[in-house]
């Protein structure tokens, strides 16, 4: 099969590189497609020879990734059936991990992410508040076993960390800024006041650029930037939601999303 094979499914994310960590023995889409080519050949030296690599390293490999996660490849003795390779019951619930996660990479690539920089003011448990341009906003925090879409593992924050905020406009609800919305009501953790800046109409799904913080409150929402300060949020919404709203650039609205949709990523030294 050769090398282009072997790159597709980590291509197929979108952006970066999925990857899961377990004891700090990464698996990746190259130990995906190994586990899958002994599954397909029913040998390791089968696999072996369509990736184009040698038996030994892809033993080698196979043997590292047991030690962190379990038997995943069992072996059985030549006989009168033969001898080959198949793979085990967790080696294919680790493939279906990877194939989550590669999913969730491939959908994560194709949503608008608004970013905003903050430091960490509190820590409670997996979430944290962050200190940010427009106000405290909360999100999830901590490693949990897999790697971004870096291939970097999310380590945990303590408090005076500069963090980045990153939220996915497909987790932001958008309502009539007159259309009071009780803070008792929903489980949405971070709410905003704003002003959409700019509206980008798709055939079903619009999205739109809503400026907050003093861009917002000053009115200045003059660009699909977010106004003079720059600072905006995205998020998604149906041509229909936006109808039934009657919803227009310049209109203030509220804007509001769960700390559980939030990502906090530390930020490089």
């Amino acid at each position: 099969m050769g090398e282009p094979t072997e790159s597709d499914p980590d291509a197929a994310a979108g952006r970066g590189r999925a990857a899961l960590i377990e004891d700090g023995v990464e698996f990746d889409g190259r130990d995906a497609a190994l586990l899958r080519a002994v599954d397909a050949a029913g040998s390791v030296a089968g696999a072996a020879a369509d990736l184009g690599r040698s038996r030994a390293r892809a033993l080698s490999r196979i043997e590292d990734l047991e030690e962190a996660y379990g038997t995943l490849v069992e072996r059985r003795r030549g006989g009168e059936g033969g001898g080959g390779s198949r793979l085990a019951a967790s080696g294919r619930a680790l493939l279906d991990r990877y194939d989550r996660l590669q999913a969730v990479l491939a959908a994560t690539a194709a949503v608008p992410e608004t970013v905003l920089d903050g430091t960490v003011t509190a820590v409670d448990g997996e979430l944290a508040v962050v200190d940010t341009p427009v106000g405290e906003l909360s999100g999830l925090h901590g490693g949990g076993g897999e790697a971004d879409d870096s291939g970097d593992d999310r380590g945990t924050v303590a408090v005076g960390d500069a963090v980045q905020v990153r939220i996915g406009a497909d987790a932001v609800t958008v309502n009539d800024a007159a259309d009071a919305v009780d803070p008792d009501a929903t489980s949405a953790r971070n709410r905003l006041n704003g002003r959409i800046s700019a509206v980008d109409p798709g055939e079903t799904v619009s999205t739109l650029r809503i400026a907050v913080g003093a861009a917002a409150d000053s009115g200045e929402a003059d660009d699909a930037e977010g106004g003079s300060d720059g600072v905006a949020v995205a998020a998604l919404i149906t041509a229909e939601s936006i109808e039934r709203l009657g919803l227009a650039r310049g209109d203030p609205v509220s804007i509001r999303w769960k700390a559980t949709a939030t990502r906090l990523v530390p930020q490089a030294e």
